[in-house]
């Protein structure tokens, strides 16, 4: 489970000294720990390893606009540190699926649930969502199904 991995990387962070690292994953533990009370607010379960993995990934992506922005304002180490906490918190996602990949897998969904026309984009995404999530890069996967699907 993730949440006992975060655990054991940040005691092995604390005792071998890596602070960045610590910061790192302190910064995913506030994260999910945000997104716990806000679901225990709702009525919900603690989130799971796929809904760990999305939050993940938005943080990912969160940090690689940082990143951009800090270098477009000449800021090269700001955009270093992100780039850094982007290393640390991709280690915890799955390998993620190259362009080749990514559609081959939505044209086996849109297969599997007979999308016929852009009308199913919403259904494709939604399924795509559930089943890669942290595996693939869902900015990417849109045009991807627009394409296949028209």
């Amino acid at each position: 489970m993730l949440r006992d991995q975060f655990m054991s990387d940040l005691k092995a962070a604390m005792k071998a000294g890596e602070k960045d690292r610590l910061a790192t994953i302190r910064l995913i533990q506030a994260a999910l720990k945000d997104k716990d009370i806000e679901a225990r607010g709702l009525g919900k379960e603690p989130l799971g390893d796929e809904d760990i993995l999305q939050l993940l990934q938005k943080m990912v992506k969160q940090r690689g606009d940082s990143a951009k922005m800090y270098i477009e304002g000449n800021r090269p180490e700001l955009a270093a540190k992100e780039e850094a906490e982007i290393a640390v918190i991709a280690g915890y996602m799955p390998q993620q699926m190259d362009e080749a990949e990514a559609k081959v897998a939505i044209a086996a969904l849109i297969a599997e649930i007979g999308a016929a026309g852009m009308k199913d984009m919403g259904k494709v995404m939604g399924e795509l969502k559930g089943r890669f999530a942290g595996r693939m890069d869902f900015g990417k996967a849109s045009p991807l199904v627009k394409e296949l699907l028209s």
